[in-house]
């Protein structure tokens, strides 16, 4: 049987998160958002060398910051430049279920221009996350009148 090139269970583009503490994420992960976890493999030092989990659908491997390797964490930088997005068939129920984990906000949840319902938040090992869920399918013309109309009230897209 030959080989599948993406295994079964993947998809094209997995996250792959480097964080401080990899055990306490995963534990976060799962109280936070669900998360299932797959895999871990014990690194030196009582450290994760690779983790994987799975929320929702999606597989999301993770490890502990092994700077010798140059794998350093968001805390390491000061922040990430980068956030995840992760749809959800109820938002506000998962927003509040990952606040009780730990979660900070950054954005509250609100309804957005372009048809989701959506929040960001920063967990506690410096990564972003976008939680949303669609309630509008828009075109890209209602998009852009409504943007222009946010813009004009003052508000934030």
């Amino acid at each position: 049987m030959a080989v599948k090139p993406i295994p079964d269970g993947y998809h094209t583009v997995t996250p792959y998160l480097i964080v401080q503490g990899a055990a306490r994420a995963i534990e976060f992960y799962k109280r936070a958002f669900g998360a299932t976890e797959l895999m871990r493999f014990p690194g030196p030092g009582g450290k994760v060398g690779h983790a994987e989990i799975r929320i929702g659908d999606s597989p999301i491997m993770l490890a502990d910051e092994h700077p010798e390797m140059g794998a350093r964490g968001p805390l390491s930088y000061g922040g990430s430049p980068m956030s995840i997005l992760l749809y959800v068939k109820d938002v506000d129920s998962m927003a509040s279920q990952a606040v009780a984990a730990g979660a900070k906000v950054v954005k509250p949840v609100k309804d957005q221009f372009y048809g989701d319902r959506s929040g960001t938040f920063a967990d506690p090992f410096g990564h972003m996350w976008t939680i949303a869920t669609h309630k509008e399918d828009v075109s890209m013309e209602e998009m852009q009148r409504r943007l222009e109309a946010a813009m004009k009230q003052g508000g934030s897209a």
